[in-house]
């Protein structure tokens, strides 16, 4: 499946998306270790969010298919840039999963961060790490 994306400088240091099939808009800006003033999402930061979610609905995917309560999952993650190139360098954080989630279940949920999409897009040189909280 294709679709656009549909991107217009509105000014101020921000760029308004649109998700062409649904019409859902978001607005970047310039984030304040480039210069901007930070006042929402900077594109690199979408890439970090699009990692949590794209890893939180293959995880609930998994779930539901599984029958694996997972309402309350959640991730953090941290992302590190680098300067010359700028780029992103790493990808950190916190996978806390819901109460009840036995070795076996944790273990598939877990593969789900590398079955996501945009962590197989992921330049390889990008660190991709996280650490797994969970309660029996």
């Amino acid at each position: 499946m294709s679709f656009k994306i549909s991107g217009v400088y509105v000014g101020d240091d921000q760029v308004e998306l649109t998700h062409d099939l649904s019409g859902g808009k978001l607005r970047t800006d310039l984030p304040p270790d480039n210069g901007g003033r930070g006042r929402t999402f900077s594109p690199t930061d979408l890439t970090a969010a699009s990692v949590v979610s794209c890893v939180l609905t293959i995880m609930a995917k998994l779930a539901h298919r599984e029958g694996i309560k997972f309402e309350g999952a959640s991730i953090e993650v941290e992302k590190q840039m680098t300067e010359n190139p700028r780029r992103i360098s790493a990808l950190t954080g916190l996978i806390k999963l819901p109460p009840g989630i036995d070795a076996k279940q944790r273990e598939k949920l877990l593969a789900c961060v590398k079955a996501c999409p945009v962590s197989r897009s992921l330049h390889p040189d990008i660190k991709l790490e996280f650490t797994v909280e969970s309660k029996p």
